[in-house]
């Protein structure tokens, strides 16, 4: 295959990523804000799309991670990369389709590293790059999140039973759409980073960019544009686990995940650390379950959770470095690989077809009706 048409397929293939990361992940940002009624399933995907663009300008540390820092670009070719692409968006495709809040992020570097070592060797990986970049903020992040969401549903509720049922008020309805802008907003600098990082290392790699550039305008761009749309598209079937499935979530609770994450979100991007958001909202939605005595936690499907992130980067390396290993052979190998990701991908629709979940799903909350004085209450 001729080396700028690869290029070109490998960066198409990035930004395919991209939009199932969108999709993936909207999730990350509204699923609390659509539970409790603080928006509207459309209106939500709509506003995340916007700030996920926005977000996608304000810093490009975690970009430079993944270009320059995971592997070494000089024993890594565009073929290489189009293999732990595939891995990745295998692996993104199916955990849409049970539902589960998997991370996007994990699929993508487990992709990159499976692909990597097999064609090019364990040299080629940095491994330490990853324990310090990758698997530790993996471990630590959700915890973090989970104990401020914790307790600050905690705080909340306890003012607000010295209240004695005060205002449920839109204030927190307003909160919840303030904080969860936030987290668009977070998710926008740490996601689309990655598909950046990805695009950044196939144009180094081929020889496109100097060793160690940022992105160019065009990839910022083109990857803020995938990752708005997939957003907008909404991943129904996780919002659905998210929002419904862990707890039941009040407008208090949702304030609280929500700032909660996407303060631990920001903080990540700040330092270059290629973060799973969906680790960290997820772990805040927990939090906010545990921080309500009344709230109901749903363990079993956490476990269920914890599992599929357990495996998500196995789980991806091994789909990547079969693909991987193909694509390095040659055109044909490439094309082979290309076409079976199609057919896994059309696949996969065709199934969730039988069972869609859609806007339509969810039921809103209705306001809380107003007592003598006018005011709505809370009932805690």
């Amino acid at each position: 295959m001729d080396p700028t048409l690869l290029v070109v397929v490998v960066v198409a293939t990035a930004l395919v990523f991209d939009f199932t990361n969108g999709f993936h992940d909207t999730a990350n940002a509204m699923a609390t804000s659509i539970a409790t009624g603080a928006l509207r399933p459309r209106t939500a995907t709509a506003l995340s799309a916007v700030l996920n663009l926005a977000g996608a300008f304000l810093s490009i540390e975690v970009a430079k991670t993944i270009s320059s820092g995971l592997v070494d670009d000089s024993k890594v070719g565009p073929a290489i990369v189009f293999g732990g692409l595939i891995g990745a968006i295998v692996w993104n495709l199916f955990t849409w389709f049970v539902g589960l809040p998997s991370s996007s992020s994990h699929a993508l570097f487990g992709g990159l590293i499976g692909a990597t070592w097999v064609a090019a060797g364990t040299g080629s990986v940095h491994f330490s790059k990853i324990v310090e970049k990758v698997l530790v903020p993996a471990a630590a992040s959700p915890v973090i999140a989970g104990v401020a969401a914790m307790a600050v549903t905690y705080l909340v509720y306890r003012v607000i039973r010295a209240r004695r049922g005060g205002r449920e008020g839109t204030g927190f309805r307003a909160g919840q759409i303030l904080s969860a802008s936030l987290v668009s907003l977070a998710h926008g600098t740490n996601d689309a980073q990655k598909t950046m990082g990805i695009i950044t290392l196939t144009l180094v790699t081929s020889g496109h960019l100097a060793p160690g550039s940022a992105p160019p305008t065009w990839v910022i761009l083109s990857a803020a544009l995938a990752l708005a749309l997939g957003t907008y598209l909404g991943g129904w079937r996780i919002t659905h686990t998210l929002g419904k499935g862990l707890t039941d979530i009040e407008g208090p609770q949702g304030f609280a995940a929500q700032t909660s994450s996407a303060a631990v979100i920001l903080v990540s991007s700040h330092l270059g650390f290629p973060l799973s958001t969906t680790h960290v909202c997820s772990g805040g939605v927990l939090g906010s379950g545990l921080g309500r005595r009344e709230a109901p936690v749903r363990w079993r499907l956490a476990g269920r959770m914890v599992i599929a992130w357990l495996f998500t980067l196995p789980a991806a390396a091994v789909v990547g470095a079969i693909a991987g290993k193909f694509a390095s052979m040659g055109s044909a190998g490439t094309i082979g690989v290309g076409v079976v990701g199609i057919g896994f991908g059309i696949g996969i629709y065709l199934l969730s077809r039988r069972k869609p979940i859609t806007a339509h799903s969810f039921t809103v909350p209705e306001p809380t009706p107003p007592d003598h004085d006018g005011r709505s209450r809370l009932s805690v």
